[in-house]
């Protein structure tokens, strides 16, 4: 592989591990809290790229439109909380469990329903369809745009959970929510922040998994968010920094993968990452980040 061509699969593999952290830190979040893992989090994916599609209907420019979907993720994330896993908190973790599978299937036959089987043609701006030389590299600014999100969402929310008093709170309660209760912390509002983050950060990740596709459906989230659940348990399931450095992995992973493998062992891409994962479960089964303490935002 030449200088040239490792270029352009290192920024395809910044791409999609960027897409791949957007999701996994969601699932980060609500399980480090609730001790969730939110199976419904794909759906919420999907409501993103769909209601930026519908929203684009309207004529408004892309960037409104983009910023009217997150909103509509954003409000669908915080009313599946309040629905569904509100009544559910005090009960078993597997009882959590089985709601967020029942909440999955049912938001993705809803919007079967509603958006047809078909798949949708992603209303993508002609310029992100554009390419850039960046010396010898040719890259496409939907690409760049994805890096670029990530890289702000990422530092924007490094501040949030280290410098204000409400992700502050966050973080005492993923370290013991009996505690923070006692030191005076809403409960309720913490974990609706968490479901707020985590929506917004689907919501983005739909719009940039639609531009990237090209076309959205009401199984498209499937993949990301079983990709990004491979992540958060390689990095080490409920922490940020294992989520998003096990995001990168699996996205490197995958795309250095199918330009070193031969053509015809290009479809056993899965199968190599998930070989890798066992591998790495087997030799440090609390994730590369993880510990075996209580797991920390």
């Amino acid at each position: 592989m030449g200088a040239t061509e490792f270029g352009q699969q290192f920024v395809n593999a910044m791409s999609l591990g960027s897409i791949y952290a957007l999701v996994a830190i969601g699932l980060a979040i609500v399980f480090s809290i609730l001790r969730l893992i939110n199976f419904a989090h794909g759906e919420v994916l999907m409501l993103g790229a769909f209601f930026t599609y519908y929203w684009n209907r309207t004529g408004l420019p892309f960037a409104i439109v983009a910023i009217l979907g997150v909103a509509c993720t954003v409000l669908a994330g915080v009313a599946m909380e309040r629905i569904a896993y509100r009544p559910m908190r005090n009960a078993p973790e597997v009882s959590l469990l089985l709601t967020s599978l029942g909440v999955s299937i049912a938001v993705r036959n809803f919007a079967t329903m509603q958006f047809g089987e078909q798949p949708q043609k992603f209303p993508t701006p002609s310029r992100f369809e554009h390419r850039v030389h960046l010396g010898e590299i040719n890259v496409s600014v939907t690409n760049l745009v994805t890096i670029g999100s990530a890289l702000i969402l990422l530092t924007l929310l490094t501040w949030f959970v280290t410098r204000t008093q409400l992700g502050i709170a966050m973080r005492a309660t993923a370290e013991n929510p009996v505690a923070a209760r006692l030191m005076g912390i809403n409960i309720n509002v913490v974990i609706v922040m968490a479901f707020v983050i985590g929506s917004a950060l689907a919501g983005v990740a739909g719009i940039l998994w639609g531009a990237r596709v090209g076309r959205i459906e009401p199984l498209m989230g499937f993949v990301p968010v079983l990709k990004a659940f491979v992540a958060t348990v390689i990095g080490g399931f409920g922490s940020i920094p294992g989520a998003v450095l096990g995001a990168f992995i699996l996205g490197f992973g995958e795309i250095f993968l199918v330009a070193l493998l031969p053509d015809r062992m290009t479809g056993y891409r899965d199968a190599f990452v998930f070989g890798a994962l066992i591998v790495i479960l087997l030799v440090r089964p609390q994730g590369l980040l993880g510990s075996t303490e209580p797991e920390k935002i």
